[in-house]
């Protein structure tokens, strides 16, 4: 070896056998499913070690729903080349995550489902990664599906590539079909054992990354957390090198600029990381030791300190009120309840959710919170239950802005697939919601139809939409573009059951009002003045008294309690909740509860604040 080369040489070794790689698809389609199948083929784990599905999605929240929420990292070996393969959120609500994570990536590999093929979210993930002039490779997968076309979605896929001015490089991509679940993907149709062919384009078809020279730069792209060690930095060193105890500059996103020193350094291996002295460009690391760090940073030489471009994400459409728990029950099941808690709480998830902003309100106990839509804010509060919270949240409301002196809003394009005997009463749905047809066409059995709708239509529909279609229904949508104000759409067509008094429920009353509506609780419970306990079979609220007991006498009773048949109570998740209320409504979350109540709880100020907006409207 050279004398004094030794370093040089070594660096371009390493930097040479790396590949980072995206992986980008629609809600469902089969990207962890995919990320399991590369760490099995590349013998991450033990023969005898027992690891499940989806490894991936290991938060509580992601494993109950099925979805994966915050964008991962696993590295892995193959023939000698490190893969760094992050996995993304396939909703449209977690774009913020996923236009981050890009950041990092060389090249993506695009997953379509055999038969659905490209999505409103394969359009939008897809229109990022060729922004950032990545490199994809289209894998189509689900090829063991009964009803799939292949053929057809391939040149959708193409169709797709096309309609987003992809480069004449990025249109001659490979694809590669296969069937996750199975644990093959290969060049052709034809089945196999293993992954090997899809491993190996990787390597052939992904770039190396790009080394510019000059000092260091590593945009901070992702954030993690450990109890040890604090706040960790993530990202991919662009340029330059970066070593453990060297002194750094931070240059924060409003272009002021910190000192500071690197404490440790860690690479990713496997699933886990490994702890380093140095790391060369190219590579994805995490830095420990910074404070005071947000997603969007840079980390650059300590005297000649060079920015890199802000991540760009796109503007939130909808807000929600949050604010302290004040029912009768405040303070029951939480262990943060006041104001303070959560304001803190929310300025924290700020720091690593690009996409959510908080605003201060003119209450000190209320906080509007923007976000990309109901998921994105539902996923929010449910987690923020789960650690503990008590709160109220009120309707979703979406973001209106005044574009050449008129109303605006945002709309989106609206995907459904739909069995053909159900297709009708979707389109009555959509339309009475101000949707607008766009295309439909014939899918072998299903029926694919795709709307323009204003944001605001799509609060609730999901809920009608499973009802009338006897939950067969796929829908998918995705933010368009601000257009002028629609008018009025209608929102719930039946009132609801208030509460009248606080009590305990008793399956006597409830027995009594079952002719009146069904029940959002069982005989029982505990419930408050205000408090919505079910829907009423008409439109108009109907105020009642679930808690009154039975009269004794001293007379023998021809029949007895046990003969009442009471309905079920009728179960309903947070985002149900969230698309359910009305205006004068919202949503008390705790810990063990959710629970729908009137924002204004007694009758009479409720009558009042009616007559009061009713004259504002007149005047």
């Amino acid at each position: 070896m050279i004398p004094g080369r030794g370093s040089e040489t070594a660096k371009l070794l390493i930097v040479m056998q790396i590949r980072n790689i995206a992986i980008i698809a629609h809600v469902d389609h089969g990207k962890t499913t995919l990320v399991d199948k590369i760490l099995h083929s590349t013998n991450v784990f033990r023969a005898n070690q027992e690891t499940g599905d989806l490894i991936m999605d290991n938060n509580d929240l992601e494993r109950e729903r099925g979805i994966t929420i915050l964008s991962k990292n696993v590295s892995v070996e193959y023939k000698g080349v490190k893969i760094n393969v992050i996995d993304t959120p396939g909703h449209a609500d977690f774009g913020g995550e996923v236009e981050r994570v890009l950041k990092m990536a060389d090249g993506v590999i695009l997953l379509v489902d055999a038969f659905e093929g490209p999505m409103p979210q394969t359009r939008f993930v897809l229109q990022k990664a060729l922004q950032l002039n990545l490199k994809p490779i289209v894998v189509i997968n689900k090829v063991d599906k009964p009803n799939c076309r292949p053929d057809e979605v391939h040149d959708a896929v193409f169709e797709l590539f096309f309609n987003l001015d992809a480069t004449e490089e990025q249109l001659n991509f490979p694809t590669y079909y296969g069937s996750g679940k199975n644990g093959w993907f290969n060049d052709s149709l034809t089945p196999r054992e293993d992954i090997i062919p899809l491993l190996d384009g990787i390597l052939t078809h992904v770039p190396e990354p790009k080394i510019a020279e000059g000092s260091l730069q590593l945009q901070i792209t992702s954030l993690d957390y450990s109890t040890f060690l604090g706040r960790i930095a993530v990202g991919k060193v662009t340029r330059g090198k970066i070593y453990e105890n060297m002194p750094i500059s931070l240059v924060q996103v409003d272009g002021s600029i910190k000192k500071s020193r690197v404490r440790e350094l860690y690479i990713f291996e496997s699933l886990g990381k490994k702890k380093v002295t140095e790391v060369y460009p190219g590579d994805i690391c995490a830095v420990v030791g910074l404070e005071d760090f947000g997603i969007g940073d840079t980390i650059a030489d300590f005297e000649n300190p060079e920015a890199l471009p802000v991540i760009s994400v796109d503007e939130p459409t909808m807000n929600m009120l949050f604010s302290i728990n004040n029912s009768p029950f405040f303070g029951k099941d939480g262990k943060f309840v006041t104001s303070r808690h959560l304001r803190d709480r929310l300025v924290k998830e700020t720091e690593k959710n690009l996409a959510l902003r908080v605003v201060d309100t003119d209450s000190a106990d209320s906080f509007l919170v923007y976000g990309r839509g109901i998921l994105h804010l539902g996923v929010l509060v449910e987690t923020m239950r789960r650690e503990g919270y008590e709160l109220t949240v009120g309707q979703p409301q979406v973001i209106l802005k005044h574009i050449d002196g008129k109303k605006c809003e945002p709309y989106e394009t609206l995907v459904v697939d739909v069995p053909q005997e159900f297709a009708s009463k979707v389109i009555d749905l959509v339309t009475r919601r101000k949707g607008e047809m766009l295309i439909m066409e014939t899918k072998g059995e299903m029926q694919h139809l795709e709307f323009e709708i204003p944001s605001r239509g799509l609060i609730g529909l999901r809920t009608q939409m499973l009802t009338n279609t006897a939950g067969e229904a796929v829908m998918a949508h995705r933010f368009n573009d601000y257009k002028p104000w629609k008018g009025p759409i209608p929102g719930r067509s039946n009132g609801v059951l208030v509460a009248k008094e606080a009590g305990t429920t008793t399956g006597y009353s409830l027995d009594k009002l079952q002719d009146r509506g069904s029940f959002f609780v069982d005989p029982g419970e505990e419930v408050y003045r205000g408090m919505i306990i079910g829907e009423t079979n008409k439109p108009g609220d109907l105020v009642v008294n679930p808690n009154e007991g039975k009269k004794l006498t001293n007379m023998r009773a021809s029949g007895s309690d046990a003969a009442t048949n009471i309905a079920p109570k009728i179960l309903m998740t947070l985002e149900e909740c969230m698309e359910y209320i009305q205006q004068d409504e919202c949503i008390e979350v705790t810990p063990n509860h959710i629970r729908m109540r009137k924002t204004i709880l007694d009758e009479e100020e409720r009558k009042k604040f009616q007559k009061m907006l009713k004259a504002e409207e007149v005047n």
